[in-house]
């Protein structure tokens, strides 16, 4: 039997974590503790009166141990700091993105030892995180999910059970494969439109009115490409690349070549290879349509 959540604690307090996180102490009515290696989000977030802690009082004190980090590497190794102090009953979800190979196998070995594991990966922007508008796809057994399912509608307004561990990161980053190609495509046909005389603010409108409109043409497209603006601390091209890998190891494993995926990473690699690696990852159009 799972205890009832009164305390929950929170790991990676970056462009993503900071806003879930506040979300989560001013809508669950629990009690929220936190970590992060940088004190600044946590000094921010002491005002919504989330309590700073470490990992391993995290372990001690929290029912629920939420993840918001940069790759699965750091997943793996937050876990591997934590489970030496982690009971049967207690509940791990990371929300960052990992490989889904790596999800089954620390999900595996969680709950072999009766920890309770959740996969819930989130998509849209960060904007819509600070909203509280996520999609959050989560990948647990039926128990797990419905244990979890309040805590994560604190922080989005989309939160699917896409099947058990490892299915909410199959359904993210296949997600993100088509945001990186269409983003892609998007960038062609800018390049095609402007030297044909037609410039993307006449362009990116007209097709949103159209059969080739998209969430990723109006948001991507028309507040980053339009205006070539690439900020840093957006989903940036490094960030992409490590998604799509992720994607294309799943192929390798599944047996597919998926050579659509192929050439979205050629042209990531070359805007990093050309100092984008940091920018948001629209940056792509550079790569396709230098002016």
């Amino acid at each position: 039997m799972t205890a009832s959540i009164e305390t929950i604690g929170f790991i990676g307090l970056g462009v993503m974590g900071e806003p879930m996180c506040g979300h989560l102490a001013r809508r669950s009515g629990k009690t929220v503790m936190a970590y992060d290696l940088n004190p600044a989000p946590l000094a921010r977030l002491a005002e919504q009166g989330v309590a700073s802690a470490t990992p391993e009082q995290l372990a001690a004190s929290c029912q629920v141990i939420l993840f918001s980090l940069p790759d699965g590497k750091a997943m793996q190794a937050v876990v591997a700091l934590l489970e030496p102090h982690l009971r049967p009953g207690q509940c791990i979800v990371d929300t960052s993105t990992s490989s889904v190979a790596m999800t089954r196998t620390i999900g595996a070995r969680l709950e072999a030892k009766g920890i309770l594991f959740a996969d819930a990966p989130v998509a849209r922007t960060r904007d819509a995180a600070a909203r509280g508008e996520l999609s959050i796809m989560v990948g647990a057994s039926d128990s797990t999910f419905a244990y979890v399912r309040a805590i994560l509608e604190t922080m989005g307004t989309d939160v699917t059970h896409c099947g058990p561990v490892g299915c909410g990161q199959v359904v993210k980053i296949l997600n993100n494969m088509l945001v990186f190609q269409h983003t892609a495509a998007l960038a062609e046909a800018i390049a095609l439109g402007r030297r044909n005389g037609v410039p993307p603010e006449v362009l990116l409108p007209t097709m949103a009115v159209g059969s080739g409109d998209s969430f990723v043409l109006r948001n991507h497209g028309m507040k980053s490409m339009v205006p070539r603006v690439y900020p840093d601390r957006a989903f940036s091209v490094r960030y992409s690349m490590k998604d799509l890998s992720y994607a294309l190891e799943m192929a390798d494993e599944a047996g597919l070549d998926l050579k659509a995926a192929k050439l979205t990473m050629e042209r990531l690699k070359e805007a990093e290879r050309q100092g984008h690696g940091d920018q948001y990852h629209p940056v792509v159009l550079e790569v396709i349509d230098p002016l």
